[in-house]
């Protein structure tokens, strides 16, 4: 089975060596993301909404480069330094996802790369 590594132009440099997502067959392997600016290079400010919708527009670069979108995710991973911010986090998910809901999981993490809040992976289905 053929599998490939995709870097998005979209989204923020990698900060270690690794893809920012793997297409094997149909399937789409995400890396996390965490919620860098493309623009600047550093993290966004804000709370954990505006961390949230930070992340998952990096995620959604890496899917839309892959061939895919969030409609097609199957699964997804959501790490948070503090599980305090899970109301918040899911929120912005929520709206961010719309009426489709992946399976996921969400993991308190001792620290994420760059300081991060959050880090958000997902496995896709190719459209």
């Amino acid at each position: 089975m053929d599998v490939r590594t995709v870097m998005s132009p979209n989204g923020p440099r990698a900060v270690g060596p690794y893809s920012h997502a793997v297409v094997s067959g149909e399937l789409v392997f995400c890396s996390g993301m965490v919620p860098i600016d493309p623009a600047t290079g550093k993290l966004v400010e804000g709370g954990i909404e505006e961390h949230t919708a930070r992340a998952l527009a990096n995620l959604e670069a890496s899917l839309h480069a892959a061939g895919t979108d969030l409609a097609h995710v199957a699964k997804t991973t959501v790490f948070l330094t503090d599980l305090g911010d899970f109301k918040g986090m899911n929120e912005e998910y929520a709206r961010r996802f719309g009426d489709h809901r992946p399976a996921r999981s969400t993991i308190q993490v001792a620290a994420l790369p760059l300081g991060a809040r959050i880090e958000i992976e997902c496995v896709a289905v190719r459209k």
